[in-house]
């Protein structure tokens, strides 16, 4: 009897340990829209998190979803409270929209998180329109020199 009574308590200290709270990465924001971007001129953007767990978080590993776009992050642990980023950036090389995924792997409560890229891949042209507001006439361009 004392010894189901010891494994019974054994178990419940596991238990209770493994759902003690760890390290929870927060995102500001889990997904970037990039919008136009120049054909042939590759993008980033940086992920920022938060720790608002009770452990640190350690990122193992960010896998993109193919080889146009390279994730970086540090591999140093992320206290309770503090922040940290992971910068994924995107190679435009082909043309058309596009959707791309990050996954992070980490020690944190939910183990992995997906991050997405997605925009549009236009020519060099009609990225450079899309980019310079279309400009009203000022009143300078608007008066006539008549003498």
């Amino acid at each position: 009897m004392k010894k189901i009574f010891s494994l019974f308590v054994a178990l419940f200290v596991l238990v209770a340990v493994s759902y003690a709270q760890k390290g929870v990465m927060k995102f500001a924001k889990e997904t970037h829209d990039f919008g136009k971007v120049e054909q042939g001129k590759p993008v980033t953007h940086v992920f920022e998190f938060k720790n608002t767990g009770t452990d640190p978080v350690v990122i193992n590993d960010a896998q993109a979803s193919c080889g146009c776009t390279k994730p970086t992050f540090s591999r140093e642990p992320v206290l309770p409270g503090k922040s940290g980023s992971i910068s994924a950036t995107y190679n435009a090389a082909s043309a058309g929209q596009f959707t791309k995924t990050v996954t992070v792997t980490s020690n944190a409560e939910s183990g992995s998180v997906v991050l997405y890229l997605k925009g549009e891949v236009v020519p060099q042209k009609e990225a450079a329109t899309a980019a310079a507001p279309a400009t009203a006439p000022t009143a300078k361009d608007k008066k006539k020199t008549s003498r």
